[in-house]
């Protein structure tokens, strides 16, 4: 059990090329997709369909992540610039 003293501050985000990361593991959701969709036979029969559905659905999921985290990237510079513009 913690105890409250042992408790610490939370640490700063990292920030990072968050864009490029969420369209790079979009990608390879859908690449896993297009892989197994040939297979998808072997998968029914095994009782392993879901496999390939989940793929889509990450990949449904990142291309939702790319929009949000595009638009949070926008916001971001567009602070940055509204507290740095003298004018």
């Amino acid at each position: 059990m913690w105890k409250k003293s042992e408790l610490r501050d939370a640490p700063a985000p990292l920030e990072g090329p968050v864009v490029g990361t969420i369209t790079g593991g979009t990608i390879i959701w859908f690449v896993l997709f297009l892989g197994q969709l040939p297979f998808y036979g072997w998968y029914a029969d095994n009782g392993h369909a879901w496999w390939v559905w989940t793929c889509l659905a990450g990949g449904g999921l990142g291309l939702l992540g790319i929009w949000y985290v595009r638009k949070r990237d926008a916001a971001i510079k567009r602070a940055a610039a509204a507290t740095t513009d003298p004018s």
